[in-house]
This record gives C-alpha cells, sequence and structure tokens, in this order.
C-alpha cells in the first residue's frame, strides 16, 4: 500500500510533512462539561487566548470541539453546538496561525465548521454515526480524522483484528463518499469502547496501525487509562501522558493531541530526534 502520511498536505499555510516531525494538537474545548478542562474556555475570548498560547508553545494545529465526549456525556443539538464553535473558530481564523480541526460526529456540524473556516473534520465515530459526515468532508475538500469507535467492547478472541476491521469499514465510508486517500487520517481510539487492558492492547498494536498506510493520530492526553495504571486524578497524569507520546511516536505515530502543548512539544521533538525523524546538528 502506497504510505499516504508520505504526501505532505499543506493547509493554511503549513505543511504537514509526517516524514520530518510528529505534529502537535492542541485540545481547544469550548464545553461547560469537558473531563478535564470543562468550563475554562468556553466563551470567545477565552478560547482564543489559549489557542494563541498554545500555538506560542508549539503547537500546530487546534482542536475546537464543542460537545463533551466524556465517558456518560449528554449529547446536545447540532444548533447549540454549531453556537458554540462557530465564533471560535472565526476568531481562530482572525487571530491564530494555525490549522483548526473541528471535534465532531455531526455532518452539519461539521460541513457549518467548514464553511466557517476549520480545515480538518475530527470524528469520535469514523463517519459511522453520521455517515453523511464523510459527503461533507469529500465535498468541502477537507482532511477527516477517523476515529475507532464502536458500540461495545466486545471484540471476541482477536482484539485487533476486530479493531483494524472497524477501521476498515469507516475507511470505507469515507472512500465510497469520495474521500481521497491523501484525505484520511486514523486514530486508535484510546480511551473510547474499551477497557484499561484493551487500551494498552491498541497502544501495543500502534505499529501495525501505522502499517495500513495512513496517517495516525494519537490522544492519549490525560486519559483513565493513564489514571488507571497509575491511579492518579486527571490533574496529576502528565507523566504518563508523556510516557503514551513518546511509545507511540516510537511506534510510528505521525500527530498528537494533547492538553499539556508546551511540555507535549519538548519530549515530541526530543523524542523525533532520537528517532531519526527530525536533524539535530551539533554548532560549529
Amino acid at each position: 500500500m502506497l504510505e499516504k502520511y508520505k504526501t505532505p498536505l499543506t493547509i493554511n499555510g503549513i505543511t504537514l510533512d509526517y516524514t520530518s516531525e510528529t505534529f502537535v494538537m492542541g485540545i481547544l474545548n469550548v464545553t461547560p462539561d469537558s473531563f478535564s478542562d470543562g468550563g475554562k474556555y468556553n466563551n470567545v475570548e477565552a478560547a482564543v487566548a489559549q489557542a494563541k498560547k498554545m500555538v506560542a508553545d508549539g503547537a500546530k494545529i487546534i482542536d475546537v470541539g464543542g460537545e463533551s465526549t466524556r465517558p456518560g456525556y449528554e449529547r446536545i443539538s447540532d444548533e447549540d453546538e454549531i453556537r458554540r464553535i462557530v465564533p471560535v473558530i472565526q476568531a481562530l481564523l482572525a487571530e491564530v496561525p494555525a490549522i483548526i480541526s473541528v471535534d465532531t460526529y455531526k455532518a452539519n456540524v461539521a460541513r457549518a465548521a467548514i464553511e466557517a473556516g476549520a480545515h480538518i473534520i475530527n470524528d469520535i465515530w469514523g463517519a459511522k454515526s453520521e455517515p453523511e459526515i464523510a459527503q461533507v468532508a469529500a465535498q468541502l475538500k477537507v482532511p477527516i480524522i477517523l476515529m475507532h469507535n464502536r458500540e461495545n467492547q466486545d471484540y471476541g478472541t482477536d482484539f485487533w483484528a476486530t479493531a483494524k476491521a472497524d477501521l476498515e469499514e469507516s475507511i470505507a465510508i469515507a472512500k465510497k463518499a469520495g474521500v481521497p486517500d491523501t484525505h484520511i487520517i486514523l486514530d486508535p481510539g484510546i480511551g473510547f469502547a474499551k477497557t484499561t487492558v484493551q487500551n494498552i492492547e491498541m497502544m501495543q498494536h500502534l505499529d501495525d496501525l501505522v502499517v495500513m498506510g495512513y496517517p495516525v493520530l494519537l490522544a492519549t492526553s490525560r486519559k483513565s487509562m493513564i489514571g488507571n495504571v497509575l491511579n492518579l486524578p486527571v490533574e496529576q497524569r502528565l507523566e504518563g501522558t508523556t510516557a503514551t507520546v513518546v511509545y507511540g511516536i516510537e511506534k510510528g505515530c505521525h500527530m498528537i493531541r494533547v492538553h499539556d502543548v508546551k511540555e507535549m512539544v519538548r519530549a515530541t521533538y526530543m523524542t523525533d530526534v532520537l528517532v531519526g525523524k527530525r536533524l539535530y546538528e551539533e554548532e560549529a
């Protein structure tokens, strides 16, 4: 299979060359109830200030979410989600030099966000909740992140084979809608429809996910897997997150989605040098 991650994409003046660096996506939840930072950035001024800080700290992508996806989250209407995110997206476009992704699984919300200026769709249901979202990506010619997710944790006797088949179904939906291979990004869905043991197994199969040929986004920041393994609350999961990020890059991941941008940019840069993705030259 042609390795799509070797095809650079230039979006909003930023070139995503996955062979030269691991890209950091900063999380911007404009929600009152997200599991880690709910209520901190749910007005335009606070959201823009946080996005500016994340970009200054090294994020190239800002992921805007208008509905919490924490366990047991309550779905809000398309209209309410659009009202939350569109003013933020418009303000970011005017003031923040970054690629903007929209964290939604709803086709109407995705369309409104892209038409407002966002550049990437980030779908936690891998185009399975509302397959029309893939048509939005195709029609508006934007990349779509297809995250692994499912309704249950029953993977049968072969976890990875089942998870891979789930992702292949998402890819098929996107391609049938007309999304080109170069606009498909995969996400292993750490923290979604998986026990802690299954999350760990998915992490151990990241290299197999990379072999599927598409760019891979790893989103482990402050997740319950880390909290369960280390027995730590959400605000004390920085070191555990760092370990997952470094491990993911060693396994071949191309992008990471994080809350703690400054620290993760440093960890990512160092790891990129160690794995040979970035070149370090001695000063003369």
